[in-house]
């Protein structure tokens, strides 16, 4: 049997307007065979999770650097939960202090990647996550 292709959804939640790193990685997880749907910028957590619910997304990853992270994250999760999807993978990256780290673990948050971060590593933390679900 063929292996499922894994389905991620990509956001900017809030005003942040940036998003060349958001749309790297997206096409990073294209290339590694991963099937991405790019929201683009200013949505809301309730959009970000509406559209996780009619793609049945896999993977959830929020690209933040508004400093605005805790607030989102929190509420993304807390949605998702809602929805049932408690069991779906939220991640992402942007420019999140190393203190606030540990708090988001606690929220829900496995990972989050920064600036530099290595696409591969991405890709393969998705990938692991996948197949420990499988299990």
């Amino acid at each position: 049997m063929a292996e499922q292709r894994i389905k991620v959804i990509i956001a900017k939640p809030g005003l942040d307007g940036h998003d060349r790193g958001a749309k790297v990685v997206a096409r990073a997880l294209v290339e590694a065979g991963m099937e991405v749907v790019y929201l683009g910028l200013q949505q809301t957590p309730e959009s970000i999770v509406r559209a996780a619910v009619e793609e049945d997304a896999d993977v959830v990853g929020i690209s933040i650097l508004s400093g605005a992270h805790m607030t989102h994250f929190r509420r993304i999760k807390e949605l998702m939960d809602g929805q049932g999807l408690g069991d779906r993978l939220l991640t992402g990256g942007g420019i999140i202090p190393t203190k606030d780290q540990a708090k988001l673990k606690e929220i829900g948050v496995e990972k989050v990647f920064g600036p530099g971060d290595d696409l591969q590593e991405i890709i393969d933390y998705i990938r692991h996550w996948r197949a420990a679900q499988a299990r």
